[in-house]
């Protein structure tokens, strides 16, 4: 799906930064995250929509029903590929993994890096290196700097 929305959302002036498909029970979801180096704005969003629901009701690749959903990545901006990563490295980032290691799925810590097809980071002091594809959903921590009125 993403190769058919892709051309879409850039054709939109936007780039398609990634989409999530959600299912619970009978309910479909399909969100769209998509972004433009000056910010999107919700009319990006509405336009951006009215694409794709056309594109997708003419391919048809979701035969049940749907809800669409097009938004910005927002401030705890989902991060999909190597190149996303690299883009925040430095950032504070929350990871769940697919399956447990050392006996637990999520880990909060720094984006040191990323080598090769993995993802580097640090929590509390500990380096851990995770193969991209054993990450099941990763997200930037959105930072509000400091508050000057604060000691």
């Amino acid at each position: 799906m993403l190769d058919l929305l892709k051309p879409v959302v850039e054709a939109m002036g936007c780039e398609l930064w990634g989409l999530e498909y959600l299912t619970g029970g009978k309910h479909v979801t399909l969100r769209i995250y998509i972004d433009k180096p000056d910010g999107v704005v919700l009319e990006d969003c509405e336009r951006v929509s009215r694409q794709i629901s056309s594109v997708m009701d003419v391919e048809d690749p979701i035969r049940s029903e749907y809800t669409l959903e097009v938004s910005s990545p927002g401030m705890d901006r989902p991060l999909y590929t190597l190149d996303q990563f690299a883009l925040f490295i430095g950032e504070e980032v929350n990871i769940r993994l697919k399956v447990p290691y050392e006996g637990r799925r999520k880990y909060k810590g720094r984006l040191n890096g990323v080598e090769g097809d993995e993802v580097l980071i640090v929590v509390d002091d500990h380096e851990f290196l995770f193969p991209i594809e054993t990450i099941d959903k990763a997200n930037v921590v959105p930072s509000f700097g400091s508050d000057p009125t604060r000691g």
